[in-house]
């Protein structure tokens, strides 16, 4: 069985350099590329005469320079964040301390603070403790006179994870739930594969042709690419549940059947992944598991 996603890794752009990527929307990339982040963080500035920053990125003085010279003196009203990984939050605080905007976002005081402490999950990249001060959920609208963002609750690759739609624009904030140049990580404790699959349902119901991401470059066609992910992860659960029901009895031991080619980096990460699809299974009643489904703990077909 074999579903190839194709995926836009191409990308024009500087380093803290402005680029208009719809009009009234400037892009810029924070200099903090990784196996996870690409190229690194996409930050949004949107308006004309008065701003909102989505995403503002890492605590990097010449990223936030950057935001601060594209706004060339015009007046940043919000600083709406996705969600709180560090790559998308950590340089909030600072430029509100610079420009007096307020920061909304989901907000993570009824969020567990759980995960390992190491990578890919934990406190290292994740700010648990992240307390916007104004919160917003699923519906809300906030509106400035040159623009109108509707948030859009989609956890998965994170519980707060919201996506920001420009309303009469038909144009996504899709922060890292959508994304061109490769799959989202879906890692638990802090993903869920049951609501990053239900968020990209809610998707498709939406009238937006043209996502912008958290990282890489824009997508074009986002219903073709959200059916696309949304069939990938189930070919990637059924091969899972192949190899669970032919004998390989273990997370860890799924991992070189599912990503024979994997880059060493990236093992981890595939193995949350996995990780996320056995729990899947679980709450569906395909797999069981005497306990919490660790990476060496037994697995069953039911």
């Amino acid at each position: 069985m074999s579903h190839e996603l194709q995926f836009k890794t191409s990308m024009e752009f500087e380093y803290d350099r402005p680029a208009p990527v719809s009009p009234g929307i400037v892009r810029i990339v924070a200099n903090n590329p990784s196996p996870l982040t690409f190229k690194g963080t996409n930050t949004y500035l949107v308006g004309m005469t008065e701003l909102a920053v989505i995403d503002p990125g890492p605590l990097d003085p010449d990223h936030l320079a950057a935001i601060l010279n594209a706004a060339g003196g015009r007046q940043i009203r919000q600083i709406l964040i996705t969600h709180a990984h560090r790559d998308h939050v950590d340089g909030a605080n600072a430029l509100k301390e610079e420009t007096g905007a307020q920061i909304l976002g989901y907000g993570r005081d009824e969020i567990p603070p759980e995960g390992p402490s190491v990578n890919p999950q934990g406190s290292e990249f994740i700010d648990y403790v992240f307390t916007p001060d104004v919160k917003i959920a699923h519906g809300d609208v906030i509106e400035e006179k040159e623009w109108r963002l509707e948030a859009i609750h989609t956890p998965g690759h994170a519980p707060d994870h919201l996506c920001f739609a420009l309303l009469g624009r038909n144009i996504l904030f899709s922060g890292d739930h959508v994304m061109a140049w490769n799959t989202t990580l879906v890692a638990p404790p802090e993903g869920s594969m049951a609501d990053y699959v239900s968020s990209l349902q809610i998707l498709l119901e939406r009238p937006e042709n043209l996502y912008l991401p958290g990282h890489g470059g824009r997508v074009d066609e986002p219903q073709r690419s959200v059916k696309a992910y949304l069939l990938h992860r189930r070919w990637r659960e059924q091969s899972i549940l192949e190899a669970i029901r032919g004998g390989v009895g273990t997370i860890q031991s799924i991992v070189p059947v599912i990503y024979p080619t994997i880059d060493q980096k990236l093992t981890r990460a595939a193995a949350l992944s996995v990780q996320a699809h056995v729990e899947h299974l679980i709450a569906r009643g395909l797999v069981t598991c005497d306990g919490s489904p660790t990476w060496d703990r037994p697995l069953s077909p039911a």
